[in-house]
Formats: structure tokens, sequence, C-alpha cells
């Protein structure tokens, strides 16, 4: 048994060194810096990897468009997408997916399933960064105030959008399964 578990996700680690790093994806938190254009990773050896880009060492070349990768497994994923695979495939609706990962986060919205909460409002997100962009908006001015419930927006636009929850309009229809919704996902 895996003695350290994730309180968002229940994944579990052995040791708990993996579980911080793991749970830095959960906050969205990159401490580990390229020094040589700056971008942020949740771990040393994800900068060490990356390095390689600006190293150009990219010994996988695509015959078909000519891009170089560093990693056999980023040309494996590149050449499924030049041939249109999607090994991962929905077992709800059906759409596929070239990374596993994308087709968990894609069945968190048929689960309804909302592991990130924000913690000034009652909002849930199956993404982590919909929650860091969402948290942005508390910290902004809202002007616009809902007449009916009180609710305060930064924008007019998400007022209408919100006032429109109020009278029951949904002016937005999924084009896979036919549901409207009065926000747009």
């Amino acid at each position: 048994e895996k003695p350290y578990k994730c309180d968002v996700c229940d994944m579990s680690f052995f040791q708990s060194g993996h579980l911080k790093v793991h749970k830095l994806k959960h906050t969205g938190e990159k401490p580990c810096k390229c020094d040589i254009c700056g971008i942020g990773f949740s771990h040393s050896s994800h900068v060490k990897r990356h390095k390689k880009i600006h190293l150009r060492e990219q010994p996988y070349k695509c015959d078909i468009c000519g891009v170089g990768f560093a990693r056999s497994s980023q040309f494996g994923i590149h050449l499924m997408q030049h041939n249109g695979e999607k090994p991962h495939n929905c077992d709800i609706c059906g759409a596929g997916f070239v990374h596993f990962g994308h087709l968990k986060i894609h069945k968190r919205k048929h689960a309804g399933e909302k592991l990130y909460k924000c913690d000034v409002c009652p909002k849930g997100f199956s993404l982590s960064s919909n929650l860091n962009r969402h948290k942005r908006m508390h910290r902004v001015e809202k002007p616009y105030k809902c007449s009916t419930c009180g609710l305060q927006f930064a924008h007019r636009f998400n007022l209408a959008t919100h006032k429109r929850e109020h009278k029951g309009e949904k002016t937005y229809k999924c084009s896979v399964c036919g549901i409207e919704f009065a926000y747009r996902c």
C-alpha cells in the first residue's frame, strides 16, 4: 500500500516527496525555472528535459512536417496527431484523445466532478487552470450589480449573461448532445 495520499484526487505515493511534487499540479505552482527563458515547471527534471529545446538536441525528426523532438515519446504523440489517431476514447460520448490525461479531464465534465474549489465563493472547477483564472476575478473591482440577487461582476457582459440565467434563457447549445445552457463552456 502507498501511504502518502493526495487529499484532492486520491492518488497515492510511496514517498512523501513524490506527493509534494504531485500536489503542485493542483496548485498550479511551478517553482523550478528555466534559466534561459524563465518558463516554470513543477519538477527540476522537467526543466532539464525542457532545456534540450534551447540546445537544439532534437534527434527525432518528423518526415511529414520536419519538426524535431527531443524525446521519442513527444515524437510518437506528434505522429498520432498527423495520423488522426486518438487511442483514448470516452466511453460516454465517444470523444477521442491523444493523451490519456486529457481523457481523464474530459470525463470529469461528464461526472460533474469539480476537484478544484474556490475558497472565496462556492464555485468549483474540473481544471486547476480554470480555478486560477476564476480566482483573478475575485481581485478586481466589480461595478456591475445584479438587481435580482445582488451578485456583482467586473464586466457588463458577465452581468448580461448572468441575468439570462434568472430569466431561464439558454442561448448556448451543445453540438454533441443538444442540451442548452445559459453559459458557453
